[in-house]
């Protein structure tokens, strides 16, 4: 398919169907992904992406980790954020950018946390409904051998819950990742997003084609090492 795609981009490119510098030839595209190589300038706005989705998911996912288990241990934890923490999921990360943009302005924390918020809600929704879905038996042993709570978390609630987690974990992200080069495109002064928002103020087309591509890239590289990670830590579900 990606080489079916490549062929029908460049036949709609060579048969003039859109202007050229509407519709950039492949070959153009590449190099110029060459140039931006050589210059640094892709490997620049590579990286400030990185740091950011780096920084922004560990962050969130801790914190989704944490509460999700909280709300599915304690009745009181979720009895009182439940309800906010379900209408809070419902709100798109995009529709709070002017929101942030005005509380931090558009350096690195305003984009730090925005992918935090994006990163929280899925693995705090995974954490909660996995470790809601362990058999009563497993509670009634460590009852039984009376575990103090944070044992029984770490050696059991956790575990038994892992494959929805780790899911939980690859779907967040993913949509961080989206999500934190939307933002670049509306707030940035580097980064992917950004590199492609100028590009087309620009009309450089080809610049943007390439930026298109390495989001694209990076994101299948993202998803298909966790899901290569998920298949080793879950190899015991196979036996």
């Amino acid at each position: 398919s990606p080489l079916a795609l490549l062929a029908l981009w460049a036949a709609v490119a060579a048969a003039g169907v859109f202007p050229r510098n509407l519709l950039v030839p492949p070959l153009a595209v590449v190099q110029t992904f060459a140039e931006l190589l050589a210059s640094g300038e892709l490997q620049e706005h590579l990286h400030s992406s990185l740091s950011r989705l780096g920084l922004g998911f560990a962050f969130g996912a801790l914190g989704g980790l944490g509460l999700g288990v909280l709300m599915a241990l304690s009745k009181t934890v979720d009895a009182y954020c439940g309800p906010l923490f379900h209408t809070l999921r419902q709100i798109p990360s995009i529709a709070l950018i002017p929101m942030f943009v005005l509380l931090f302005g558009i350096d690195e924390t305003f984009k730090i946390i925005i992918v935090a918020k994006a990163a929280f809600f899925p693995v705090a929704l995974a954490a909660s409904e996995g470790v809601r879905a362990i058999p009563r038996s497993y509670f009634e042993v460590a009852q039984v051998y009376r575990l103090p709570w944070p044992t029984f978390v770490w050696r059991i609630a956790l575990p038994a819950a892992t494959p929805p987690i780790i899911t939980g974990l690859r779907i967040s992200l993913t949509r961080a990742w989206v999500v934190l080069v939307a933002t670049e495109l509306l707030a940035a002064d580097s980064g992917l997003g950004q590199m492609i928002e100028m590009s087309r103020q620009m009309l450089r087309i080809d610049i943007v084609m390439v930026g298109v591509v390495v989001t694209g890239v990076v994101g299948f590289a993202l998803d298909f090492s966790f899901r290569t990670l998920e298949q080793r830590l879950l190899r015991w579900q196979t036996r």
